[in-house]
């Protein structure tokens, strides 16, 4: 197994301008995530942790330095080449679900498999829906599960390319404590079925406890905590 750290930022940084003013949302951000490592992201909210996530998945480039993912410099690809990686490497877990409103569960799940070209993705969609307690629940659109349904359905959609990473944004932030802890379970079970690695963006202490090492992010600015 390589020793290559499965996703790298290099002293990077954000900015965003506003009229006539720039804001610094990110600066001299360095981390390695190791394979199989399971990673929560913490601090207050604007510490900047939902745009370093969005960084770190290739869906918004940099102001300045350099994320790598698999060992691939992003800066060295176009839109479409950051899609590619995203889609062989990269899961990604919304906190508001994203599913597609006039697809079901199912369909919503097979959705990255079918734009692979992927053929035979139905059964493995059902075997996830199945893992996640939603095998009688996979023909409903979104419309008619609950908030802890939609997450579950968008954590199997997630798994379904078998990604190397997963990237979850407070995969628990809109759901129930008792949910909550169901997401959590399921996350770290399918970390350890499949060997993803798992950096996920929580306020949720209980997830965070979970996580082999806790990052925390302050005003843009990244540190390890010892907790």
């Amino acid at each position: 197994m390589t020793n290559t750290p499965i996703i790298e930022a290099q002293h990077i940084g954000k900015e965003v301008t506003l009229g006539q003013e720039t804001l610094t949302i990110l600066e001299g951000i360095s981390l390695q995530v190791k394979r199989g490592e399971t990673v929560a992201l913490l601090g207050a909210s604007g510490s900047g942790k939902s745009t370093l996530l969005g960084l770190l998945a290739g869906l918004d480039l940099p102001s300045d330095g350099e994320i790598l993912i698999e060992g691939q410099p992003l800066s060295g690809l176009d839109e479409e080449g950051r899609a590619l990686l995203r889609a062989r490497h990269v899961g990604f877990v919304f906190q508001s679900f994203l599913l597609l409103p006039t697809l079901t569960a199912l369909e919503n799940v097979m959705l990255p498999a079918e734009l692979q070209g992927e053929r035979d993705s139905e059964a493995r969609a059902r075997e996830l829906l199945g893992k996640v307690g939603l095998g009688e629940r996979m023909n409903h659109l979104p419309s008619r599960l609950s908030g802890g349904e939609q997450q579950r359905v968008a954590i199997a959609r997630a798994f379904m390319s078998r990604p190397s990473l997963l990237l979850a944004d407070e995969p628990t932030g809109n759901l129930d404590s008792r949910t909550g802890e169901r997401i959590i379970d399921l996350l770290f079970e399918l970390n350890r079925e499949q060997g993803t690695t798992l950096l996920v963006v929580t306020h949720d202490s209980q997830l965070a406890a979970r996580c082999e090492r806790r990052l925390v992010m302050n005003a843009g600015r990244l540190q390890e905590s010892a907790a």
